[in-house]
């Protein structure tokens, strides 16, 4: 992988560490914030990739609350049910309160 890639992954990374607990963010947010707009992906793949560095991938989901990268974790509802540890209701693989529960690091930080 680039150098920049690397060096883009663990600022996602710091900003994911950051997320409180009880709350949640998107890929796009994480990805305005590092001022990179339309790296929503970039983000994910991020997440993806951030197994054992001690980061609440957990926390970050789609712009809309999906838990879409539940597949990356291990068992069949762990993102679930550490959400769910945390307070935050999930039905049908969506935040139900995203509202509530969102952080968004460019307002936050």
């Amino acid at each position: 992988m680039k150098e920049e890639t690397l060096n883009f992954f663990e600022k996602v990374y710091e900003i994911a560490r950051l997320v409180p607990y009880g709350r949640v963010t998107s890929y796009g947010a994480i990805g305005n914030y590092l001022g990179a707009p339309r790296s929503a992906r970039m983000v994910g793949y991020a997440m993806n990739g951030s197994s054992g560095k001690e980061v609440p991938a957990h926390r970050v989901v789609n712009r809309k609350g999906l838990l879409t990268g539940k597949h990356h974790f291990d068992g069949t509802n762990l993102m679930q049910q550490l959400l769910e540890s945390e307070g935050i209701k999930v039905v049908n693989n969506q935040i139900q309160n995203l509202e509530e529960v969102y952080w968004d690091p460019s307002k936050e930080l």
